[in-house]
């Protein structure tokens, strides 16, 4: 029975209702600016309560991202990249909507195959040829 494949991921912008920011001072260089704006971008997504995943997709994202949820149940994710707060945000988005993406993708199943005679015919003829060269290499008697 093939596996159903899931349904296609909403634009990252669609998302933007249901994601948290948060700003905070963000470190590194950066001279004054750092110190007096707020340009690290922090995002939280609530997986389990999402209306743009299904049920499927939810459950694929718990078990795949585990190690990156906080104890709730939420994506934390971060950008302090740029000096420009909206830049931090928009990366962010980005980021998150990428992580989405990779965590949904199911890689195509491997059909097994093997080789034809032909080719396993022609491997072993090379074989034999290279080991008759090889004997031919041996010492002569006399």
């Amino acid at each position: 029975m093939p596996a159903v494949p899931l349904p296609m991921l909403p634009p990252a912008d669609a998302f933007l209702p249901e994601l948290q920011f948060q700003t905070s001072r963000s470190s590194g260089p950066g001279g004054q600016n750092v110190n007096k704006v707020e340009s690290r971008v922090e995002v939280r997504f609530h997986i389990g309560s999402s209306q743009l995943l299904t049920d499927e997709q939810k459950q694929t994202l718990l078990a795949k991202l585990a190690s990156k949820l906080t104890t709730e149940g939420e994506l934390l994710l971060t950008a302090q990249e740029d000096r420009s707060q909206l830049r931090n945000k928009e990366i962010v988005v980005q980021k998150f909507h990428e992580l989405l993406r990779t965590a949904l993708h199911k890689p195509k199943a491997r059909k097994a195959t093997k080789p034809s005679k032909g080719a396993v015919r022609k491997r072993l003829e090379s074989k034999k040829k290279h080991g008759e060269k090889k004997a031919g290499r041996g010492k002569l008697d006399f």
